[in-house]
């Protein structure tokens, strides 16, 4: 199954992970819970589940829960009849209805209200729910599969959502990895992209090593969706003409501009210049003490603060703790 999944390319460890996941928890009715940053492609994961469930010939249907006002919130869950509020002018089916005998993706579940929580948390107990402004009662044949941004367990002891409801659809839980955290994947994603234009009759680009090293060492803080659609412009800028550093453009070139702009530079240089030993090389040997280097030095300027260390290596807090016990760094962190 993991060859046919879409939209989840790459050769890291870690999205062969969620695939690997995805493919385990597919053919099974339980709900799933999906952890990462926006933009990160946590919706892939939701559609790839459903695409290989038992429920794919019926409906897969979305909900954001953040986006939708909390006064129309019940509403776009479970429907209304006609007058049942002002501007109720006619009956309409909630996602619930629309989902009947398929998948509801509830989308940033840690922005749902905490009344609406406790409606949730029911349908999930009893799998039945009523239209606003009835009182028949329907059955919800529908497999949940939420997602959030947020770490739901620090919302819990803020007092912003149900831990019932968080072990409710906490039963199989999947963290979609942040682009920065599988950056070797970035080719792979790109070409993926590329192939999709080519065979539509599209222009596609051309991008130097050199610029695709700069790709690489960029932060992605709107990760997958940030990746896209700079490669959408950069595909309208050069239609089937080679792409360099110098036309990537903002924001890649605004930030660590310095930095950045030495990487490119020692590349040129080690195309130059660089002699591999006869004898070969410990590849691995050698990048474990170059990171263990850097992850010491930002220790040391951030005052021991992993927190404030993350943030001056572009990681997450948790991968750089992780990066820590395999190198043998670890310490009392908070």
């Amino acid at each position: 199954m993991n060859t046919a999944i879409e939209g989840l390319v790459g050769e890291s460890d870690a999205i062969r992970a969620v695939r690997y996941l995805i493919a385990q928890v597919a053919p099974t009715d339980a709900n799933v819970l999906i952890l990462g940053e926006s933009g990160a492609g946590k919706e892939r994961i939701a559609q790839n589940i459903h695409r290989f469930s038992k429920r794919k010939d019926k409906p897969f249907v979305p909900l954001n829960c953040g986006a939708i006002p909390a006064e129309l919130l019940e509403s776009e869950l479970f429907g209304h009849e006609k007058g049942a509020f002002t501007g109720a002018i006619a009956a309409r089916p909630g996602r619930f209805e629309l989902a009947e005998g398929g998948t509801l993706f509830l989308d940033e579940i840690g922005d749902m209200p905490l009344p609406m929580q406790i409606k949730l948390l029911r349908v999930l107990q009893e799998r039945t729910f009523e239209r606003v402004g009835s009182n028949k009662t329907q059955i919800a044949n529908v497999r949940i599969i939420a997602a959030t941004h947020q770490h739901l367990e620090d919302r819990i002891k803020e007092g912003k959502f149900r831990e019932d409801l968080y072990y409710r659809l906490n039963v199989f839980p999947i963290s979609m990895p942040a682009l920065r955290d599988r950056a070797e994947d970035l080719p792979l994603i790109i070409e993926e992209w590329l192939a999709e234009l080519r065979a539509v009759g599209e222009p596609i680009i051309h991008l130097t090593d050199v610029a695709m090293a700069r790709l690489k060492a960029y932060g992605w803080p709107g990760n997958v969706r940030e990746l896209h659609n700079i490669i959408q412009r950069l595909s309208v800028l050069y239609p089937n003409q080679r792409v360099d550093v110098a036309d990537l453009g903002s924001p890649i070139l605004d930030k660590n501009e310095s930095t950045l702009a030495e990487f490119s530079e020692s590349i040129m240089t080690c195309r130059q210049d660089f002699a591999l030993p006869e004898s070969g090389v410990n590849l691995r040997e050698i990048v474990s003490d170059l990171e263990t280097r850097y992850i010491e030095a930002a220790l040391i300027r951030a005052e021991g603060v992993v927190a404030r260390a993350a943030d001056l290596l572009g990681l997450r807090r948790t991968t750089l703790v992780e990066k820590m016990k395999k190198l043998n760094l670890a310490r009392d962190v908070a």
